[in-house]
């Protein structure tokens, strides 16, 4: 069953700007999607887009359509598709840095609207992320990058999400915290079936615990497939996991690197 859908989306920036062209990408339900690609490459904007964050940064769907089950997102508001399960954790963690990580935690309950108690839910997160337990009663601007990291992760595991959408959870964190926020991301994935869509630089990493990825550059999917698939590909490679090494770039005074997609 497909939990969320693109048909060509785009996005324009200040009625001038088209910063994604014609996007379309489906999520199955309880699957594990990526998507990849360089800095201005759209990522961002793309998460937006299915959040309803657009609009305080002056971008607007201009075309296309966004589903989410049997619900089109574009008419409703951002706090609506928090209340049907879609949640996104953005870029740069975002934490409330004047509040413990229990009063974080306790800003994203949705009160009356929620399942399960305050309680059950900030255990759970508690139990993920055991670090954050140890420091309950500190400020949150004063836990490190990776600590700000989990407890963003854990401040939308408290608005029971069907769909989480992660915006560069490893920017800035050194290797050894990428991949044990990760394995506990792909955990929560497996236990409990929540859908991800993890959109991501660190391809390497990425590749190693999604199902399937989306690459897309300047605005467009330009590649989709396993990740399997992705990590034997010459090009995704050459130019996403550092690993062509074929060529001797230094050697050769007029390189131009072309990729065969844009080719």
């Amino acid at each position: 069953m497909t939990g969320l859908a693109l048909s060509n989306v785009e996005v324009v920036y200040d009625k001038v700007f088209l910063a994604i062209k014609g996007v379309s990408l489906e999520v199955g339900e309880g699957e594990m999607v990526a998507l990849l690609g360089s800095n201005g490459a759209g990522k961002s904007t793309t998460l937006k887009a299915i959040s309803g964050l657009l609009g305080p940064e002056r971008g607007e769907i201009t075309r296309g359509e966004i589903r989410f089950g049997d619900t089109d997102l574009r008419p409703l508001g951002a706090p609506a598709r928090v209340d049907r399960g879609l949640v996104h954790v953005l870029e740069g963690r975002r934490v409330f840095g004047h509040l413990t990580p229990d009063e974080n935690l306790v800003a994203a309950y949705r009160g009356g609207k929620a399942e399960r108690s305050f309680e059950e839910l900030r255990d759970e997160v508690y139990r993920y992320f055991p670090r954050l337990k140890e420091r309950a009663r500190s400020k949150a601007g004063y836990l490190s990058g990776g600590e700000q990291q989990m407890l963003a992760i854990g401040r939308a595991l408290v608005t029971e999400p069907k769909l989480i959408m992660l915006d560069e959870p490893s920017l800035g964190l050194a290797p050894v915290l990428v991949a044990e926020i990760f394995a506990i991301i792909r955990e929560i994935n497996q236990k409990h079936g929540l859908t991800v869509l993890l959109v991501e630089q660190n391809a390497a990493a990425t590749l190693e615990i999604v199902n399937r990825a989306y690459l897309i550059e300047n605005g467009q999917i330009v590649m989709s497939g396993e990740a399997e698939t992705l990590k034997r590909n010459p090009d995704v490679q050459e130019f996403y996991l550092g690993s062509g090494g074929k060529v001797d770039y230094h050697a050769i005074k007029h390189y131009r690197r072309r990729k065969r997609w844009l080719a």
